[in-house]
């Protein structure tokens, strides 16, 4: 169903077509991604005019399907109802037995007690040949439908004639605590009233009631907040950032996919900070990948371009790469020209000039830029290139996150992964390198605000901030400062 199309790409856009679509021109293929889990789907066309005529067709039926109405897609529900029938109807004789009806209750997602749905089915079922045909079926689907608790509802504002009135539907509006006015509540039935004399009249009935309170605008979200409406304007420490965790993963994190496709649909879902764990690859190339588990690997140089295309599709506000980086001096060099070459102007390399020093830009000034978490060296460094270790007495709170994880890792993969639980694939390049402690100096320097440290702890951090700086926790440490410090 177009219902269920997230979105449609053009040429080679998805990790299945760069891998195995060269055999077809870029220009005869395009994607179909999926909202949820499913999968995407990879096409190739004959040509490329019928490629370009299916990509227009899809993106105008998204377009059309988000525009509609809700009593518009109550004019479609006849149509989608009659085509799950008939896929659900397996033995074509136009009656549904009650497994067809299962079968039907799981194609349009109603997750329903068996005892209760053979309940509905029997009291349907006038004929009493355990199937549902013609007038039955109708009725088994009204009485799906049926909301008793909101029929109450209707029923408590609207008194004895069963019809709202414009007076009525304001009180029961302001009672929710809307400040509703008479006005407002003519506008709400001109928009959901299906009944067109009702609608005339100002008056609201039942099946009108219930689109208005299905309908976004019946929601407990306030639909002004589906759409960014703070001040943006202070420095990035003031917001909260939709962070992602693992992010090259698409299952689960012990055997499961690593994918470029994760970092995609993190980004299009609004997330604004994603996490790279870097390991040495092979030919010189790093690699994003689980370390010591059994999870697929993906090249860093990839994920890299699949945040330059979707970074900002979303939103404009800045995306923060949050390096973990277990790779030598020499890959890490090879990290930092990847990021330079492909994000380009996006990524940002140099503090924002005019910025006040003792404050972070805002999320506004730093629109479109890319910006690294990672290690920082002291500046200026003097040290010949290779001998760059960081002068920290200690950096335990991202080793005691990553012990922490990998604890957590080794229980799980123990029960789940027969023999050693940190074997790995054999000729498996995700080795951390000896130097990978260091910092070479071509990573350091696309570090700006988001400077890795160990945390000082909280006296010293409160007497000399750093704005610049920041420190991850482990579950044990936060929950240790909570305790302590709270």
């Amino acid at each position: 169903s177009v219902m269920h199309i997230e979105g449609v790409r053009e040429g080679h856009q998805s990790e299945g077509l760069r891998k195995y679509g060269a055999a077809f021109p870029e220009r005869h293929c395009f994607t179909l991604v999926f909202k949820g889990k499913r999968k995407n789907l990879d096409l190739a066309a004959r040509g490329e005019e019928d490629a370009h005529h299916w990509v227009q067709g899809l993106t105008k039926l998204m377009g059309r399907l988000q525009a509609m109405s809700q009593p518009e897609k109550l004019d479609q529900y006849p149509f989608w109802i009659h085509g799950v029938l008939q896929r659900a109807d397996r033995n074509k004789d136009n009656k549904m037995s009650f497994r067809e009806v299962k079968s039907m209750l799981r194609m349009i997602n109603i997750d329903m007690d068996d005892v209760y749905a053979y309940k509905l089915f029997k009291e349907c079922d006038r004929s009493g040949d355990e199937r549902l045909e013609g007038r039955e079926l109708e009725e088994f689907c009204r009485r799906l439908l049926r909301r008793p608790e909101l029929e109450e509802l209707f029923g408590r504002y609207s008194g004895e004639d069963r019809v709202l009135s414009a007076e009525e539907l304001r009180d029961f509006l302001q009672d929710q605590g809307e400040d509703a006015s008479l006005r407002q509540a003519r506008a709400v039935i001109r928009a959901y009233e299906l009944n067109e004399k009702a609608r005339q009249q100002d008056l609201m009935m039942l099946d009108g009631f219930m689109m208005y309170l299905l309908s976004a605008a019946g929601d407990i979200l306030n639909q002004e907040h589906t759409k960014v409406h703070q001040d943006m304007s202070q420095p990035l420490c003031h917001y909260f950032i939709s962070s992602s965790h693992n992010t090259y993963l698409t299952r689960n994190q012990i055997g499961g996919t690593s994918s470029t496709e994760a970092y995609v649909r993190a980004l299009m879902a609004g997330c604004r900070c994603v996490e790279l764990d870097c390991w040495e690859g092979s030919d010189g190339e790093p690699i994003v990948y689980h370390g010591h588990t059994l999870t697929s690997k993906i090249l860093f140089r990839d994920v890299i371009e699949s945040i330059r295309d979707y970074a900002f599709k979303q939103s404009p506000y800045p995306v923060i790469l949050s390096l973990e980086n277990h790779c030598g001096l020499e890959q890490q060099a090879t990290m930092a020209r990847h990021m330079k070459a492909i994000l380009g102007d996006m990524l940002l390399t140099q503090p924002l000039e005019g910025q006040d020093p003792h404050n972070l830009p805002s999320p506004e000034q730093l629109k479109g830029k890319v910006l690294v978490k990672g290690k920082k060296l002291p500046e200026p460094w003097h040290e010949p290139w290779g001998v760059t270790s960081l002068p920290y007495p200690e950096e335990e709170e991202e080793e005691e996150e990553e012990e922490e994880e990998e604890e957590k890792l080794q229980e799980r993969s123990s029960r789940q992964v027969r023999g050693s639980p940190r074997a790995t694939v054999p000729g498996d390049h995700g080795i951390p390198a000896k130097d990978a402690s260091q910092v070479a100096p071509e990573l350091s320097a696309v570090v700006v605000y988001c400077q890795a440290v160990p945390f000082p702890g909280l006296a010293h951090a409160l007497r000399h901030p750093r704005p610049c700086e920041m420190s991850s926790f482990s579950e044990r440490k936060a929950r240790k400062l909570i305790k302590e410090a709270g």
